[in-house]
C-alpha cells in the first residue's frame, strides 16, 4: 500500500468514523476537536471544537448527528451535522469516564459505557435521558450492539468480555467471558458474526493475539470458543488461545 496524502490534524490523533451518507471522514484529536475530512481530496473540510479530547463517538445519519464521549469534560457532546457545531452537551450525574460508545439508529438508543463508576448506561438518543443502566467489567474500552440477537458486548481491560442482553424488562447480564488481562480494544462485525478482540504482548514474553468469537444462542454466555487457526502479526505469530 502506498499513502495517497497526508492531512495535519496536531496530537493525539485516535478514533475515525465515515458518514455513511456524506461520505466524509470524521476524526476525533487534540484537546478537543473532531476534524472532517474529504477523502477524495485529502483536504480537511471542517473543525469541530469540543470542551476536551474526544473519546468514542458516533456519526448517527438517520439523525443528523455525531454524539462524541468527552470525559475530559465529563460530558456526551451532541453535535449538529448540517450545522457541524455542538447543540447539546449531556452530563449523568454520578458517572463519569466515559470511554466506548455504540449507538442503535434504528432503535433510537447510545450505549455508553462509564469507568467510574464502571456501569453501562443505555441513553434515549433524542434526550439524553439513561433509560437502563447495569453494573459492568472495569476500564471498558469498546462497546456493541448485537442486532441480531438484541445484545451488548463490552471488552474491559480487566480480561473479560460483558454480554448483556436487552429485554423489555432492562438490561439483564448474561455472562463475563474470560480473555487477558489488558485486551480492551475490540470490534464486532455484524456481517461475520464475529467479534475480535486483540490481546496484547505479555510481560512474561507471550506473544500479541487476536481472539476471534463467534455469537452463539445456543451458548450460555452467547459467545462460542474463538477459532484455532493461526494468525500472523506484525509483532510475532501467534495462535489464538481457546476459551473454554
Amino acid at each position: 500500500m502506498s499513502s495517497l496524502g497526508t492531512t495535519a490534524l496536531g496530537n493525539d490523533a485516535d478514533n475515525v468514523r465515515i458518514d455513511p451518507s456524506s461520505g466524509d471522514v470524521f476524526v476525533g484529536y487534540g484537546d478537543g476537536g473532531l476534524a472532517i475530512l474529504d477523502p477524495a481530496t485529502q483536504s480537511k473540510l471542517d473543525d469541530i471544537r469540543l470542551a476536551g479530547h474526544p473519546e468514542s463517538f458516533e456519526v448517527d445519519s438517520k439523525t443528523g448527528q455525531v454524539f462524541a464521549n468527552v470525559p475530559d469534560a465529563g460530558q456526551i457532546a451532541v453535535i449538529d451535522l448540517k450545522s457541524r457545531k455542538q447543540v447539546a452537551t449531556w452530563k449523568i450525574p454520578g458517572l463519569a469516564a466515559n470511554f466506548p460508545m455504540a449507538v442503535d439508529s434504528a432503535g433510537g438508543r447510545l450505549a455508553v459505557v462509564f469507568r467510574s463508576p464502571a456501569k453501562l448506561a443505555l441513553l434515549d438518543a433524542a434526550t439524553g435521558a439513561v433509560t437502563a443502566s447495569l453494573d459492568t467489567c472495569g476500564d471498558a474500552d469498546d462497546v456493541f450492539f448485537d442486532g441480531k440477537r438484541d445484545r451488548i458486548y463490552v471488552s474491559c481491560g480487566d480480561g473479560v468480555i460483558d454480554v448483556v442482553q436487552r429485554s423489555p424488562k432492562g438490561l439483564v447480564p448474561v455472562e463475563r467471558v474470560a480473555t487477558s488481562s489488558g485486551a480492551r480494544t475490540s470490534l464486532f462485525a455484524p456481517e461475520l458474526d464475529r467479534l475480535f478482540v486483540a490481546a496484547r504482548a505479555g510481560w512474561l514474553g507471550s506473544g500479541a493475539a487476536i481472539l476471534e468469537f463467534r455469537p452463539s444462542p445456543s451458548c450460555r454466555s452467547g459467545i462460542g470458543r474463538p477459532s484455532q487457526k493461526p494468525l500472523s502479526s506484525t509483532r510475532s505469530a501467534t495462535r489464538l488461545r481457546q476459551l473454554e
